[in-house]
């Protein structure tokens, strides 16, 4: 008989408990600061109708990444690749019941059928924040201001991350205004540029002057190359400057100061390579040397909403995702120390396991997380088994510390042992788990009062 592979399916991970510790700190720092700019969690189905996503997603998700099969009742499928079409449809679907603006947000999994490598998997959490309703820069401000203070909730300061900015709105003006090209050249040339930084400045070049043709190469290049050699928006040839979209995006750039974002750029060459945008997009770089890449982003996407047969509703949002924020964290040593989430672990001498459970019990009505060993092993197996799974404290029950309602609780990390009422050892152990707590939230009480 063949024996299975103990390995997960190529693309995805498993999640240990040592795993889920730093995936439940980071949601909980995504939940926590969402929620404090006053959104509210939703979900939706992890199957959704293909055309949900042919409609507006891009070709290269729908045909090449896309997980979708056709069901027993002969409808074709896929196992969502992003969240924007799903609550753009919830949206649609109470259009006129709706307070706006609503500002919801999820976490949740996604598929998609991509080569995996370093922070990029077929299987991947992320959080997806929007806000609907408000079709004035002030949204997208707020978008941008809530991705900057998560950054800041994880501990991360400003020399650790650039904020780079760009509208599609000028991305379309340039495409068609400036470097003269027709639908189809600037759809490729759009491809082309958010594939930038992962080409040789050759290759970029070849793939640029075949997208112009040989009529037009010469002069198409010289004004990518004057494009590329802008730093900030006045850097920018005149046919842009002039046009309505600056006076958007400088609005933009004085509120994203004003709200103490001080590390976000004008980037003429960012384009987020999705079709539904409409506006301003963004994306949050990584400066560490050995994860200089883009980690997330989001931006404005108007019309997508409309696709379900109700009236267009303003819409903008971002989706960190669970791996590069780990990797971001991890680059920079943010990652705090994680111990279990049990607090105690008894350690039981002799046979008194009624009296011990009891006294677990009693434990856990008042808050506090007990695993019992109830395997009769050795005491140094059963100390073992919570220094393997770095329990905080080792609790010894025997006949004499339940007749005497005395107890030995030891602290695993500092190996020191003291005789305890049960009233103490809750405080013990509440005191303890509100310390750590505070430990794994740098500067976050800051980033929200910022």
């Amino acid at each position: 008989m063949t024996s299975l592979s103990p390995q997960p399916y190529k693309g995805s991970r498993d999640y240990y408990p040592e795993d889920m510790r730093i995936r439940s700190y980071i949601f909980a720092t995504w939940r926590r600061v969402v929620e404090s700019f006053g959104y509210e969690a939703y979900d939706a189905p992890l199957l959704e109708p293909l055309e949900v996503y042919t409609a507006k997603t891009g070709q290269e998700i729908v045909n090449e990444q896309t997980y979708q099969f056709v069901d027993r009742g002969g409808r074709t499928v896929a196992i969502r690749p992003e969240m924007t079409p799903s609550v753009s449809r919830m949206v649609a679907g109470r259009r006129q019941e709706l307070g706006y603006p609503a500002r919801w947000y999820n976490i949740a999994q996604f598929m998609r059928y991509e080569r995996p490598q370093r922070g990029r998997e077929r299987e991947f959490w992320q959080l997806n924040a929007d806000i609907f309703g408000v079709a004035s820069v002030t949204a997208d401000a707020e978008i941008i201001i809530m991705a900057d203070r998560i950054m800041r909730a994880f501990g991360a300061d400003k020399k650790m991350y650039t904020i780079r900015v760009n509208n599609r709105r000028m991305i379309n003006l340039m495409m068609s205004e400036y470097l003269g090209l027709d639908i189809v050249q600037s759809q490729l040339m759009i491809k082309l540029f958010d594939r930038k930084d992962k080409l040789t400045r050759e290759d970029f070049d070849t793939q640029a002057r075949d997208i112009f043709g040989d009529e037009t190469a010469q002069d198409g290049m010289a004004r990518i190359t004057k494009l590329l050699e802008a730093t900030s928006m006045a850097g920018l040839p005149k046919e842009l400057l002039d046009s309505d979209v600056v006076r958007e995006v400088q609005e933009l750039f004085t509120l994203l100061p004003e709200a103490g974002v001080a590390n976000a750029g004008f980037d003429i060459s960012l384009m987020r390579g999705f079709d539904y945008y409409t506006g301003m997009v963004f994306e949050v770089f990584d400066n560490h040397p050995d994860n200089n890449r883009a980690m997330f982003g989001g931006g404005r996407y108007d019309g997508l909403v409309g696709l379900f047969g109700a009236e267009p509703v303003p819409t903008v949002g971002f989706a960190p995702g669970l791996t590069m924020t780990q990797l971001f964290l991890e680059s920079h040593g943010l990652l705090p120390e994680f111990v279990s989430t049990t607090d105690v672990y008894m350690v039981v001498l002799g046979d008194i396991h009624k009296s011990a459970r009891k006294l677990a019990d009693d434990l856990r009505e008042e808050g506090v997380r007990v695993a019992i060993d109830t395997t009769d092993r050795k005491i140094d197996r059963q100390i073992r088994t919570a220094v393997k799974q770095k329990i905080n404290y080792l609790l010894f029950v025997g006949e004499q510390e339940i007749r005497d309602e005395m107890y030995r609780l030891k602290d695993v990390a500092s190996e020191t042992e003291e005789v305890l009422s049960l009233e103490r050892i809750i405080s013990t152990v509440k005191d303890r788990r509100r310390q750590q707590k505070r430990v794994r939230r740098p500067s976050s009480d800051d980033a929200l009062d910022g």
